[in-house]
């Protein structure tokens, strides 16, 4: 199924008012009282912005607010928990109807969840789950399909050989999702003596610069003998990258990722990066926008159960992803009109290229 149908019918079914099957409703019951002549006040605690894939979640989550004439307030915390903490604060008072946290720590946002459910403002966690079972929406993209096809495309490349993991952030409960995900599905392969995990590292708040030190220390300990970097996200991926181009090895050794940002992309063209996950960031924007706006409204949501790190079950909604390589770019991110064909191949030949649609 094309991408662009797939992220069409992801949104119909989230617009949706009621549901069925094993879907749930929520309807934001303790949200504050809604005056259908009040126009919704959304306030979007965002923990970075540092990375492109988050630029263009901020960019699409205002372009959709202005769309639908809705107000939005929208903080940035530099990968600060307390400096979050003051700007959920201060969202509060500024009256936001509904919360909305990418959070930069799981477990302390437990706390900014708690306060603003005290104050009757509903809150949707996005991207990121945060470690509570009070929110009343988690969006986000299939966090542990991501980590079972990251780790399932490394082993259908390289089906034996050194490995080197690279995971997210401790605090981030998607990066112990996904390195969860990606040891149950290499675990037959370690067992059985076909891959040997020779190093393993969860990086500081995602940063690539901790990742590539990571990398230049396995490399070094390992006599460079290590077949795959299995790597959480793009921006890591790009570090490690560094690393293996300062001893001659980029494109030799295959190196994963996710976000599908344009220097992953650029990189995937080149053959130094193997693969990344692509994640349609309009639709998770949008859909988190359109979501506040039910839950201002006490209107109700469609959503489906997922599992917390505790087991217990939050509302949910989450979209598809998409594998992408080398050699499906041109069926994907430009096709999709995500990137574009210009940008993707700016450091190849033109003689080396695909040709242009």
């Amino acid at each position: 199924m094309r991408l662009r149908l797939l992220v069409f019918i992801v949104a119909a079914i989230f617009a949706a008012s009621c549901g069925s099957g094993n879907q749930n409703q929520t309807s934001g019951s303790n949200a504050k009282p809604s005056d259908p002549n009040k126009k919704p006040k959304i306030g979007f605690s965002m923990a970075t912005v540092k990375e492109e894939r988050w630029q263009r979640d901020r960019d699409a989550f205002e372009a959709h607010c202005k769309k639908i004439d809705v107000e939005c307030v929208i903080t940035v915390a530099d990968n600060n928990s307390d400096r979050q903490a003051n700007d959920v604060d201060n969202l509060l008072t500024q009256g936001v109807d509904v919360l909305v946290i990418a959070p930069q720590n799981a477990t302390q946002a437990a706390s900014l969840v708690d306060k603003a459910k005290s104050q009757n403002v509903p809150v949707i966690s996005y991207d990121r789950l945060i470690d509570s079972d009070k929110i009343d929406l988690y969006i986000s993209h299939q966090v542990p399909v991501i980590g079972r096809k990251i780790a399932e495309y490394a082993l259908q490349k390289v089906p034996k050989g050194n490995y080197a993991m690279v995971y997210g952030a401790p605090t981030d409960n998607n990066a112990t999702i996904l390195k969860e995900e990606q040891l149950k599905v290499l675990k037959a392969a370690v067992d059985s003596g076909d891959i040997k995990i020779v190093a393993d590292q969860a990086i500081t708040d995602w940063k690539p610069e901790l990742a590539l030190n990571f990398a230049e220390n396995a490399l070094t300990k390992n006599n460079d003998n290590i077949q795959a970097f299995v790597v959480s996200n793009d921006g890591m991926a790009g570090g490690v990258i560094s690393a293996l181009g300062k001893k001659g090895l980029a494109g030799k050794i295959l190196v994963t990722g996710q976000d599908a940002g344009l220097e992953a992309l650029q990189n995937i063209a080149e053959g130094k990066q193997t693969m990344t996950i692509y994640k349609a960031i309009i639709p998770l924007a949008s859909g988190a926008v359109d979501a506040a706006v039910k839950l201002a409204k006490k209107e109700p949501l469609t959503t489906t159960p997922f599992k917390n790190v505790n087991g217990k079950e939050v509302p949910a909604v989450l979209l598809e992803v998409v594998t992408v390589d080398k050699d499906n770019l041109m069926t994907t991110v430009i096709k999709d009109g995500y990137a574009k064909y210009e940008d993707v191949y700016k450091n190849v030949p033109e003689a080396e290229r695909p040709k242009k649609p």
